[in-house]
């Protein structure tokens, strides 16, 4: 039984889930939406932080997943912190902004938890042992729990992370997503290299 609580495959899918129902209430304008959203806000950064410390390099190590989709999903890692940083910087969440940044850190979340459910965790289930699983999923708990004592959905914390991160790891249409964000003109004709300069002036 211990395994089957424990079993990173399945507290993941528990926080893809908790992902679904949140942002069901955020798009509900009657919820306290300042509230949902700080708690989707921790709850992503706790996640993918966790996932990154505990979970990744053992499915990497353990020949589990490829270093290809490991590295893919710390990308979307990113770009899901990009797109959370966009609605965290809205104040107004009654504005059209405020949707229009809410619909895009949907789609990046839902693109993410899509592939990872396909690769990743499948990958888990097939590749690893019960004992195995338990043991990551403890390890991932752990680290979870560990951030989420703190504010990690902070914006401040955010953006620090997009800073550490920095802008070159993104992909071309990541930064074009952030450039539209910022509603910078021109964005759709700019090559990676402008899109970074202009991001970053």
């Amino acid at each position: 039984m211990a395994a089957a609580t424990t079993d990173v495959v399945n507290l993941i899918l528990d926080d893809h889930r908790r992902f679904e129902a949140l942002f069901a209430e955020l798009r509900d304008t009657t919820s306290d939406r300042a509230a949902v959203r700080a708690e989707l806000a921790d709850l992503l950064v706790a996640h993918a932080e966790a996932e990154e410390e505990a979970v990744y390099p053992q499915l990497e190590a353990k020949n589990a997943s490829t270093k290809h989709d490991v590295a893919h999903g710390e990308r979307e890692h990113s770009q899901g912190n990009a797109a959370l940083l966009v609605l965290l910087e809205v104040e107004d969440s009654s504005s059209d902004e405020f949707e229009d940044a809410l619909e895009a850190l949907f789609e990046a979340i839902t693109h993410h938890v899509n592939e990872e459910e396909l690769t990743l965790l499948n990958d888990a289930r097939t590749s690893l042992r019960a004992r195995d699983r338990a043991t990551i999923g403890g390890a991932f708990a752990a680290a979870r729990k560990r951030r989420l004592k703190g504010h990690p959905g902070a914006v401040e914390h955010v953006r620090e992370i997009q800073n550490r991160a920095g802008l070159g790891k993104l992909d071309t249409a990541s930064l074009r997503f952030l450039a539209a964000a910022r509603d910078i003109e021109g964005r759709s004709t700019m090559t990676k290299q402008q899109l970074l300069q202009t991001l970053a002036g």
